[in-house]
Order: C-alpha cells, then structure tokens, then sequence
C-alpha cells in the first residue's frame, strides 16, 4: 500500500472493475489461482478468475486470490486483486525514500540533485 496518498485509491480501484468484489455474504469453500468457491444463504456461487489473459491494449490480466479457505466474508468485501491493486486499492508505483539536503553550494532554492 502507498505511504502517501489521495484518499481516492480504493475507489479508483473498485471503478477500474480489476478487483473482485463479494457479491453477498458468505462462507469460502474453496479457493486456487483459477476460481473462488463461495457458500452463501441458500446457494454455492464459484466464481472465475482472470488468469493471464490478454487485454485490449496489448496488457496482461491476472487476478490473484485474497482470501483463504474457510474464511467467512461481507458482501462488498475484496476477494481477488489484480496487476495494479493491493488489498482493493491503486497500487502504482514504488514507495521512495528521498533525502533533501544541500551539497557543497551546488543546489540552490528548490534544485534537488
């Protein structure tokens, strides 16, 4: 997850439709890289992973699973995450560590080297 951030990740992220959200409560009955099983009230829902298929813009797909077996989950709850999210929200990028000091006076005002 980022350090610093917008506050609009997880709502990027759920807009995007990459990751895969429970559609009711439930328990998970089963769980691999290919399908989620989820036991609801009254009936089994399995539910079908994205694995490295091929977008339209030339990009692969891939959905990795979030949960475990025997798990019980909410409704709107993430179930599988995709290339560019954590844990449900926007994952871009890397966490830099950055130093700002000055270097023998040859960075002045806002210079960063």
């Amino acid at each position: 997850k980022c350090i610093v951030g917008t506050g609009l990740e997880c709502q990027v992220a759920l807009d995007s439709g990459v990751p895969t959200i429970a559609e009711h409560q439930g328990k998970i009955i089963y769980t691999d890289t290919e399908k989620i099983i989820l036991s609801g009230n009254r009936d089994t829902l399995s539910i079908p992973l994205v694995i490295y298929q091929r977008s339209n813009k030339n990009t692969c797909m891939h959905q990795k699973p979030q949960v475990a077996r025997g798990k019980c989950i909410k409704k709107g709850q993430i179930l599988a995450d995709g290339a560019a999210t954590v844990g449900g929200e926007l994952a871009l990028g890397k966490n830099v560590l950055v130093a700002y000091m000055p270097w023998e006076g040859y960075n002045s005002e806002d210079a960063v080297l």
